[in-house]
């Protein structure tokens, strides 16, 4: 945990530390310069997470930006522009809390907001922050005490359908208390997600492993990934958006052929018997090739191997979140791994055992003041009823037309709105409408060009804070003093709500931090520090099958933890909220099948939202060093739809909806189904190459078009169509 002097002459030093460019809390050795600054970083192959990414790779080019926000800014032009003065922090608090004051005793509480994007993850901000009575959720509570029940953020974009919502209405667990034990698989299904992208890529490297010692590997998705090509797995292309008719007519050959535990069924389901009619009666696997472009033999071939594979584990994210069907894809393919006897098992989809967690403390949250105030909660109840907060996407309803009542400031911190989020020329009106705008980031955003007041955050080497792996706990040491006048995201929250009256309830420094979430864990800062930094609770044998064994309820009783005591086929609490209990498919409402007559101006079906290991999201795109590699966006087109169009791979394309058009970069590549693109997503920024500054794929995406459920926005499974620029039409 220390430092320690290098032999060599340059008298550069070395410490154990986590990674400060993500919340992920890789371990990695820092290297530090004869300045003290960091020069490079490495995984610390001794650490509870040994890897890193391309952006950690890049650490110090990220830390060092000359694009960091580094001092407190007031607005000192115009709405629309970056013309900033320096202040202080006292005057930037007193701004903040004269003009939110004057919003409460003027409009009501409820007309202030936060919003937290990616930047919120740090662990202390989810744990300390989090809405009462919440499982996990990056949200801020800070206007609670206020009165604001006008909490929003990043969860309504991802994350919440496929790791709370689909799991938790279907069998009573949640991605944090369930994983793929890919280690012990002998098939390994990669679905919706690209693990040799991930930040950190944890599960590429499981899956990896689990491939040496014999494991197959199966990738669905419309492109042939990098994943395909590093675990030599065999790829299934798919039409973007047709995920759930595929599980679903797996389920239908589990069923037909009888390849079902029949005693599960029996004893531990609800609504077996109509999903079976459901399947039987509309997904046969002829029907579903003509759905989803599967051929109906590798339906068939698939689903057998699923039933019989000692273990199949599945490899799941965010591509399946974001088509109108999302909620109810993952729920399918849920019910296909309970059938196929897949559930809990070793090799299979587990849940975790409860009593292998750090118990954090998690005492202290503030539950939302009137949470039917809260906005979006009449149009998405459930997504509020999970995460204890306010949706997104009907802000621009509440700030432009007073529906159902007028935000008048909001707060956004790690976060742009303009970028994420479908059609940004509804937010960048959004935003200068509000009467008052305050952003918290370490660079300028395309959201800053509407804020009053700009203040600077730090990376994640310049805090002290922690993290936890299952049973373990670390202490995230301080690699560098923040630079310039950042501060750490959690305390300029905490000091806000010291200036505001109600600073005590919220941690005011680090230890204060670390006392609270290990108090009644059985540790104190002064065991951890002795520990040297990191501590592990007491762990218990993992068993299986758990709902057999009262393992999954707190009443200690058989069964899942949903209302029925049963694994939810048809779901209870879907059902009680107006919706379909099963998991249905939905045609994506733009679609060759949906509407054939759009279809003759825009052929191809857009997708979006693919990550690359280059940037995160909107973020590092004025990092040259990472530039190098990709410059500039672009569209990944197949090779029979760009000849069609007379592309070739490196033009410049113009990609085009019914919203909008933008111009990418082709890439030209048989790894892509037909009749389908991907387009980078995370343009639009303000900082890096006006290539990027401009390429932002939401001017395409349509604000109007979500999951019903999650309110997720459509990214993917929309009509576009492909043109060389310059090419007359």
């Amino acid at each position: 945990m220390g430092l320690k002097k290098k032999s060599d002459e340059s008298a550069a030093r070395e410490c154990r530390a986590l990674c400060g460019i993500c919340p992920a809390g890789c371990g990695v050795v820092v290297l530090y310069d004869d300045r003290g600054r960091i020069a490079n970083v490495r995984p610390d192959e001794n650490a509870e997470l040994g890897v890193i990414c391309k952006l950690g790779e890049h650490s110090a080019a990220i830390v060092y930006s000359k694009d960091r926000v580094l001092y407190p800014l007031r607005r000192n032009g115009e709405k629309g522009t970056y013309d900033f003065e320096r202040i202080s922090w006292d005057d930037a608090y007193d701004i903040i809390v004269t003009k939110l004051s004057e919003i409460k005793a003027k409009y009501g509480p409820e007309a202030t907001s936060i919003y937290t994007g990616s930047g919120s993850f740090e662990l202390s901000m989810c744990d300390v922050y989090q809405p009462e009575g919440v499982a996990v959720s990056s949200a801020s509570s800070v206007l609670f005490p206020f009165g604001s029940p006008n909490t929003m953020g990043v969860g309504a974009l991802c994350y919440v359908a496929f790791a709370m919502i689909a799991p938790h209405v279907t069998m009573g667990g949640m991605q944090i208390n369930m994983f793929s034990d890919f280690e012990n698989s002998d098939l390994i299904v990669v679905w919706g997600t690209n693990p040799a992208t991930d930040c950190p890529p944890i599960n590429l490297k499981k899956i990896m492993e689990a491939h040496k010692k014999g494991a197959k590997i199966v990738v669905i998705d419309p492109r042939r990934t990098m994943t395909v090509a590093l675990t030599d797995a065999e790829w299934i292309p798919i039409r973007p958006g047709t995920d759930g008719a595929l599980a679903l007519g797996m389920c239908n050959v589990l069923i037909e052929e009888g390849l079902y535990g029949e005693s599960f069924v029996r004893d531990w389901t609800r609504g077996f018997e109509e999903f079976a009619r459901y399947v039987l009666d509309h997904f046969r696997p002829e029907v579903v090739e003509q759905i989803t472009g599967v051929p109906a033999g590798a339906i068939v071939a698939l689903a057998r191997r699923i039933a019989s594979a000692k273990g199949a584990a599945p490899a799941m994210y965010s591509g399946l979140e974001y088509n109108g069907n999302g909620v109810q894809a993952i729920r399918a393919i849920f019910v296909l791994w309970a059938l196929a006897g897949q559930l809990d098992v070793p090799g299979g989809r587990c849940f975790t055992m409860r009593q292998n967690h750090f118990p954090l403390n998690r005492s202290g949250h503030i539950a939302t003041p009137d949470m039917q105030k809260a906005l979006g909660r009449d149009k998405f109840p459930i997504y509020s009823a999970y995460r204890g907060e306010s949706h997104a996407i009907v802000l621009p309803d509440s700030v432009l037309k007073g529906k159902p009542y007028k935000i008048r400031s909001l707060i956004i911190l790690g976060g742009s709105i303009i970028t994420y989020w479908p059609q940004p020329a509804i937010w960048r009106k959004t935003l200068n409408a509000l009467d008052f705008f305050v952003c918290i980031d370490r660079h300028l955003t395309a959201d800053a060009a509407y804020a009053d007041i700009v203040l600077p955050a730090t990376t994640m080497y310049e805090i002290e804070s922690y993290m936890t792996y299952g049973s373990i706990f670390r202490i995230r040491e301080r690699v560098i003093e923040p630079l310039g006048e950042a501060r750490n995201d959690s305390f300029i929250l905490a000091e806000l709500a010291d200036r505001l009256g109600y600073g005590p309830l919220y941690p005011q420094n680090e230890e204060e931090l670390l006392r609270h979430v290990l108090k009644g864990s059985g540790f104190t800062l002064e065991n951890v520090h002795k520990a040297g930094g990191t501590v592990q609770s007491q762990t218990v044998k993992m068993q299986y099958k758990k709902w057999e064994k009262g393992l999954l309820r707190p009443d200690g009783k058989p069964g899942f933890d949903t209302p029925s005591g049963k694994f939810e086929i048809a779901s209870t609490i879907l059902e009680e909220h107006g919706y379909d209990p099963l998991p249905v498919y939905t045609e994506p409402q733009e679609s060759p099948l949906s509407q054939p007559e759009k279809a003759k101006k825009f052929p191809l079906v857009f997708n979006s939202g693919a990550r690359v290991t280059t940037d995160f999201h909107a973020q590092h795109h004025g990092i040259e060093s990472l530039l190098k590699e990709r410059p500039e966006p672009t569209v990944t087109i197949n090779t029979s739809d760009a000849r069609a169009r007379g592309i070739k791979n490196g033009d410049l394309v113009h990609i085009k909806t019914s919203r909008g058009q933008i111009t990418l970069r082709a890439i030209v590549t048989d790894s892509i189904v037909k009749g389908a693109v991907e387009a980078n997503m995370g343009g639009g920024c303000h900082v890096g190459p006006k290539a990027w500054q401009e390429g932002n794929i939401n001017e395409l995406t349509d604000l109007q078009q979500y999951d019903p459920i999650s309110g997720f926005p459509v990214y993917k499974a929309l009509l576009c169509d492909v043109h060389k620029k310059n090419e007359k039409k």
